[in-house]
């Protein structure tokens, strides 16, 4: 596959930006030129205008930051992992299961229930990554199934051991499971975000260390840029992709269980529709360049003009504009 790893440098991020910004504005003036300009300021200021919006901006950027997290580590060793929908929903299906279940654990529950997201992530790209190394099974084939395969299986799960048949939905965890708000509840009243926007913050930066300053991140990147080369100087390549997804599918993971554990009402329904956090997460590494940090800030740019965005209803504008914009930042956020 092409090597994604520089599909974007900062000058081409910025101007995908400004482009599909521009793009917007256009669409506004069509849909309703007297009030153009208004839903474009919401666009572009409306999580401004209170903490709580502000709150709410981290609250939506971390399970998209872990997800585009989880692409862009693939991508440093050319693996597209689209699978990251089918990662998210069963790392959030683990947390909810031990956040239900396992509520002797006291102060702990809510960092084994974050585990086992991890896990869960991580084992369900175990085998499309498997698949890769010995039997170079095309991994975007495997993962698209994997998504169907994992959403099925969430569906049937949460049936058979955490299910709540009045509301067709996954039952609350327990308290304890809730990822604590370490004082930013305080300092955003009325939001939703918690602690879980610190922890995507120290996984993004662990990464960046991992990737650029360890042996093994060398390696990985390696063979990212030259699998033929970096098999011929002794490094072992099919382990390479097995370790690489395994790691990808468990950053997904985690997003799904901190968005689950966020305390924010979230539950998981049964119903026959795939995580789009996993596909939003494409997005976010893309224009962030496939860099940790850079796929840090574009969640934040991603959920900021989200959040404002939803404000734009008041100038009677629909906020699918948003998916729009996003849409065209991304497309040329990709050359």
């Amino acid at each position: 596959m092409p090597d994604l790893t520089n599909a974007a440098g900062p000058i081409s991020s910025i101007t995908a930006i400004l482009v599909g910004l521009f793009t917007g504005i256009i669409i506004l003036l069509i849909s309703n030129p007297a009030r153009a300009f208004d839903g474009f300021l919401w666009i572009i200021a409306g999580s401004l205008q209170s903490a709580k919006d502000i709150g709410n901006v981290f609250y939506y950027a971390t399970p998209i930051i872990m997800t585009g997290l989880s692409v862009a580590f693939a991508f440093k060793t050319s693996l597209f992992n689209i699978g990251a929908s089918g990662q998210f929903i069963m790392g959030a299906y683990g947390a909810v299961l031990v956040g239900v279940k396992l509520q002797s654990l006291g102060s702990f529950h809510w960092i084994a229930a974050l585990l086992t997201s991890m896990v869960f992530g991580a084992l369900w790209a175990l085998v499309p990554g498997i698949f890769k190394a010995y039997f170079n099974v095309n991994e975007v084939i495997s993962f698209i199934m994997t998504n169907y395969i994992g959403m099925y299986l969430v569906n049937w799960m949460v049936r058979s051991t955490v299910y709540h048949k009045l509301t067709n939905r996954s039952v609350p965890v327990a308290e304890s499971a809730n990822i604590p708000k370490l004082g930013l509840d305080k300092l955003f009243p009325g939001s939703s975000v918690n602690g879980g926007i610190i922890i995507a913050v120290i996984i993004s930066v662990l990464i960046y260390v991992l990737l650029d300053k360890t042996t093994f991140g060398f390696e990985l990147k390696a063979c990212g840029l030259n699998n033929d080369a970096s098999r011929y100087a002794g490094i072992n390549a099919k382990k390479n992709i097995v370790f690489s997804l395994l790691i990808s599918g468990a950053l997904a993971g985690i997003g799904g269980g901190l968005l689950y554990l966020a305390g924010s009402g979230k539950y998981i329904y049964v119903e026959d529709i795939i995580a789009p956090e996993g596909f939003t997460g494409i997005s976010v590494a893309l224009l962030g360049m496939s860099h940790p940090i850079g796929a840090l800030f574009a969640g934040l740019f991603i959920a900021y003009i989200t959040v404002g965005g939803s404000y734009m209803q008041l100038s009677g504008f629909v906020p699918e504009i948003i998916d729009i914009i996003t849409s065209i930042i991304i497309y040329f956020a990709a050359f």
